[in-house]
């Protein structure tokens, strides 16, 4: 608060004290939405130490990365994750940054996460994917399902953004996330009508096939550029379906991470820029050796 002071000649003055910078010790970076973190992570004080967990789902120019989080005093803890680079183990070679590939990751999280909790015989989730709108409802004398919140970061949530698709992928592959169709690819806001087969369309990658045939047939030099991976692949815009079919299957026979790769026997070690920390003993001696060799160095000056 500044102090303002009326003076003898009626002026208005500040104290310079009250003008002076702040010592700011941390920059903010804009990188979290806090009020939007605060309502993810607070928790009803009637369930103690329960876990409130989050579907985190990010994307990069080339990955798509999905997490299911907790908050600590301490920081946030990851129970399971999964990565659109995953999806070439499982048939997904190209596009793995688009709406169906969102949704491959999103299922492949859910199924990681139920199996870790050995959910994943009572919660299987849908199989029949018509883009429409899915529950996963308790089983009696089971333990409920998975529940866990959306949280896409700064990402706008726009209608079609493909954040929604990692969730629809979530919640087909069995966890339970509080959600609605109205920022599903296919809601129309003025009818406000839900329209399931334009969902499921962009589920399959049937809005990019559409594109590629129809830019096949209007420009083939621009295709052949464009899609140039696509090409050399083999990759037709007719057998995009069956492609995430197939991969949706693939996720659901095994959901587990891949094991990491072993180190080679002899492999190369990598470069040190950074001088070796020495150990007190090693700095100990070093200094008894430079003191040795100046008293030398004193004494062979004395002799001359």
């Amino acid at each position: 608060i500044i102090n303002i002071i009326n003076d003898l000649n009626g002026k208005i003055t500040q104290h310079a004290s009250n003008m002076t910078n702040a010592n700011i010790l941390f920059k903010k970076e804009g990188k979290t939405d806090f009020y939007a973190r605060h309502a993810l992570i607070h928790q009803d004080k009637n369930k103690y130490n329960t876990p409130k967990y989050r579907l985190i789902v990010r994307f990069t120019n080339k990955d798509i990365i999905c997490q299911i989080a907790y908050a600590r005093i301490e920081g946030d803890y990851v129970v399971a994750s999964a990565y659109a680079h995953e999806l070439p183990r499982y048939g997904v070679k190209l596009g793995l940054t688009n709406y169906a590939a969102a949704y491959c990751t999103g299922l492949l999280l859910a199924r990681r996460t139920l199996q870790k909790h050995k959910l994943d015989d009572i919660y299987k989730g849908t199989t029949d994917i018509t883009g429409g709108e899915f529950e996963n409802e308790a089983v009696e004398g089971q333990k409920r399902p998975f529940r866990c919140y959306l949280d896409v970061g700064l990402a706008r949530t726009t209608t079609g953004a493909k954040v929604f698709g990692a969730l629809k992928g979530a919640v087909d592959g069995g966890l339970d996330i509080p959600h609605s169709t109205r920022r599903f690819p296919g809601y129309s806001r003025e009818g406000k009508k839900f329209n399931a087969d334009v969902h499921r369309q962009h589920i399959f990658g049937l809005h990019v096939a559409n594109y590629m045939t129809s830019l096949k047939e209007e420009n083939p030099d621009l295709y052949s550029k464009q899609f140039s991976r696509f090409v050399k692949g083999g990759i037709e815009p007719s057998s995009f379906e069956a492609l995430y079919k197939a991969a949706h299957a693939a996720i659901r026979a095994d959901p587990s991470p891949s094991p990491k790769k072993e180190k080679k026997v002899g492999a190369p070690k990598p470069k040190r820029w950074n001088k070796v920390k020495l150990a007190r003993s090693s700095r100990k001696n070093r200094v008894q050796q430079r003191k040795t060799a100046y008293l030398k160095t004193i004494q062979g000056g004395d002799n001359e």
